[in-house]
């Protein structure tokens, strides 16, 4: 698999347990072929008129370029936000075994 084939998927989220609630979803669903939790960060945005600062936990998932779509559908779709954050990095480079393992596991099967 070329290693731009591979994309990193980043979301917010506002508790710990949320966090790895969504995080456990994407792999169960093969959308992902794994993902971390990481937090908390302190989240600065502004929404509806005003500055606002949060404490969030971090999501950030591991899949192929051809499931982005279906992953992005299914963490707009479970999460706790109006607007959740879902942005996707391509993957410039790597373990070529790591790469081939995230095709793997996110080839279209489902749970």
């Amino acid at each position: 698999m070329p290693q731009h084939e591979t994309v990193r998927v980043e979301t917010t989220v506002d508790t710990r347990d949320g966090a790895e609630r969504l995080a456990r979803s994407v792999v169960d669903h093969r959308l992902a072929a794994c993902a971390q939790v990481g937090g908390p960060v302190t989240s600065f945005y502004r929404w509806e008129g005003e500055v606002r600062s949060d404490e969030e936990w971090t999501v950030v998932a591991k899949t192929s370029a051809d499931r982005l779509d279906d992953l992005t559908a299914h963490i707009v779709g479970v999460h706790p936000y109006d607007v959740p954050e879902v942005v996707a990095v391509p993957v410039a480079g790597g373990n070529p075994s790591y790469l081939a393992w995230v095709r793997d596991e996110t080839a279209g099967r489902t749970a």
